[in-house]
């Protein structure tokens, strides 16, 4: 997102110093296809998940749905059952 907004600046300053590779290239050309190549980058969630995700989180507000807390060992408990598996995965073990 902070590249497409980067670019986006760029096309509206009219800075399109860095965007031509080549010398026949359009800067401001490849300005605009860069910025809408980026445009696709992002990960967008669907519509239909975002509202389900926001009903979720209004349904534990006023109560609706009832939150379970977590015990105070519940982290070292999960940590005894994956923590090696873990640990191999950042040494690059196998």
């Amino acid at each position: 997102m902070g590249m497409t907004f980067r670019i986006w600046s760029d096309l509206m300053a009219s800075n399109y110093k860095g965007y031509a590779l080549l010398k026949e290239d359009d800067p401001e050309g490849e300005c605009i296809d860069w910025f809408w190549a980026s445009l696709n980058e992002d990960d967008v969630y669907p519509k239909e998940f975002l509202e389900e995700l926001m009903q979720m989180a209004e349904d534990v507000r006023t109560g609706k749905e009832e939150v379970i807390p977590l015990d105070e060992d519940f982290f070292d408990r999960i940590n005894n059952l994956i923590g090696d598996i873990y640990s191999d995965e950042l040494s690059g073990e196998d």
